[in-house]
């Protein structure tokens, strides 16, 4: 039963990969420390981990099937995606050394401000307008020296720093299609390298037999990538036409559901 829900929410984070640019790691992350719940505070480690495993595949698919003419827009970002990697492998780093309650209660805390920062802070639900998309060209709406703590903080988290990503560039005038688009090959700069460091980790998940490498239940990411690669490779090409706004407000109400379950689980 635990394979077809697996597959099931893997749909789910297919759907947010193309949607949101999260790679999936807003969603794997509750599930997986919800099915490793008898690994008690390692379980956190291994949420982290399976994710960056799960948001690495998604965001390389969904990057390589994202229209040339989108990803222009990523020109001159070079040092940007050199930065956002070396925060990926210090922050796996950190991660796979800290205690899981940190990690489970620093995930709460990052999608509090989030959404408390999306809702009161002007840009994100209105974006700047269409110069936003013209300045791009001139200058990236993430300055690379933003790329450390922002990788850092995202594979500590497990969640590939689209939520910090996509907020900067909607406030630089981005629709929401192209945010999460651009938050895709930023997401896979960070998700690589942490992804490396987790399987190079002496942590195992307790519950995870013979598919535990390192820190990662490949059990886990590989049922979840089997229902999510389909989906991104299908969205991507033929993305779902929403309004704007309404996209804005769907992100921030995943987010909210997200927080919601998190709580509930560590409460």
């Amino acid at each position: 039963m635990s394979i077809i829900l697996l597959l099931v929410i893997g749909v789910f984070t297919g759907a947010t990969t193309v949607l949101f640019g999260f790679g999936g790691g807003f969603v794997t992350v509750p599930v997986i420390l919800w099915l490793g719940a008898q690994a008690g505070a390692g379980g956190a480690v291994t949420a982290v981990a399976t994710s960056a495993v799960v948001m690495a595949v998604n965001a390389a698919v969904a990057t390589a099937a994202t229209p040339r003419r989108v990803l222009t827009e990523l020109r001159g970002t070079r040092s940007l995606f050199i930065f956002l990697a070396l925060g990926g492998a210090l922050g796996a780093l950190a991660a796979a050394a800290a205690p899981g309650a940190l990690i489970a209660w620093g995930f709460v805390g990052y999608l509090a401000v989030t959404i408390l920062d999306a809702l009161v802070r002007p840009g994100f639900l209105r974006p700047a307008g269409a110069g936003g998309r013209r300045a791009g060209r001139e200058r990236f709406a993430i300055h690379p020296a933003l790329g450390t703590p922002i990788g850092a903080l995202a594979s500590f988290l497990g969640v590939g720093g689209s939520v910090m990503t996509v907020p900067l560039m909607r406030r630089a005038g981005h629709s929401m299609m192209t945010a999460a688009a651009l938050a895709n090959p930023l997401t896979l700069a960070v998700a690589v390298p942490a992804f490396a460091v987790f399987l190079l980790t002496s942590h195992a998940p307790a519950q995870a037999g013979i598919w535990a490498v390192g820190a990662v239940d490949l059990g886990a990411a590989l049922a979840l990538l089997a229902g999510s690669v389909p989906v991104v490779v299908l969205w991507r090409r033929r993305p779902p036409r929403l309004p704007d706004r309404l996209h804005a407000w769907g992100y921030i109400a995943l987010l909210l559901a997200v927080l919601c379950v998190v709580v509930a689980q560590l409460g």
